[in-house]
C-alpha cells in the first residue's frame, strides 16, 4: 500500500523508465524462466515458454511504453474535456501453472504501466518460477527508481491465502487467470476483476 502511494508520484516518464527496465530484464531472463517453468510444472516445452516470455518482454514492452497512463493523458480544449488517468490500487494478480512465466510478466508490466503495485499469487504448482519471474521484474523495477514493495508475490500460495488477498482491503483491483472455480471467486471478491 505505500509503494503504491509512492508510485503515483512518479511522472509519466518515469513510470515508462520502469517499464522499459522490467521488459529489458525479463527479455534477457527469457529463455531461462520459460525452461525453470518447463521443469518445475511439467507443462510444454522451453522453446516455447520462451517465446511467449519474450514477445510479451519485448512486443507487448514495446506496445505499452509510449502510451499516456499517468496524469492527463487528453484535453479537448473546444469540448473543455481534460481526460486524467487515476491508478486503481494495488492488483491482486492471480497466476496460473499453465503460462507461468509470461503471464506473471505481462501482469507486472500492465499493472506498472497503469501505475499499480501488483501482489502475485502463484498457482501452486509454479511457485517457483512465477516467484522467480516477479523477482527479475521487481529487481528491474527498482533499477529504475521504482519503490521497494512495488511488485510482490506469495511464496506459500494456498486457496485461503489467495482468497484473503483479494478480500484484502488494499486491494483495488483482481486480475485472474486459471479455471473456472478461480474466476468465479476473483468475481465474487466485491471487488473488480
Amino acid at each position: 500500500h505505500e509503494a503504491q502511494k509512492a508510485f503515483e508520484k512518479l511522472t509519466q516518464t518515469q513510470g515508462d523508465d520502469v517499464i522499459g527496465s522490467v521488459g529489458e530484464a525479463a527479455l534477457a531472463e527469457s529463455t531461462r524462466l520459460g525452461a525453470l517453468a518447463v521443469e518445475e510444472t511439467g507443462y510444454g516445452i522451453a522453446s516455447d515458454k520462451h517465446l511467449k516470455n519474450y514477445f510479451v518482454a519485448k512486443h507487448v514492452t514495446d506496445y505499452i511504453r509510449p502510451l499516456r497512463t499517468m496524469g492527463i493523458i487528453s484535453e479537448d480544449p473546444v469540448r473543455k474535456i481534460t481526460e486524467i488517468a487515476v491508478p486503481m490500487g494495488v492488483v491482486a494478480a492471480i497466476i496460473p501453472s499453465t503460462n507461468p512465466t509470461s503471464t506473471a510478466i505481462f501482469k507486472c508490466l500492465i499493472s506498472l504501466k497503469a501505475g499499480n503495485a501488483v501482489v502475485l499469487s502463484p498457482h501452486p504448482a509454479a511457485t517457483r518460477c512465477i516467484g522467480e519471474s516477479a523477482r527479475v521484474c521487481y529487481e528491474a523495477a527498482l533499477k529504475a527508481g521504482a519503490p521497494e514493495g512495488i511488485i510482490g508475490w506469495m511464496t506459500i500460495p494456498t486457496l485461503e491465502a489467495t482468497q484473503e488477498l483479494m478480500k484484502h482491503k488494499n486491494v483495488a483491483v483482481i486480475l485472474a487467470t486459471g479455471g473456472a472455480g478461480l474466476v468465479k471467486a476473483a468475481y465474487s471478491s466485491g471487488k473488480p476483476a
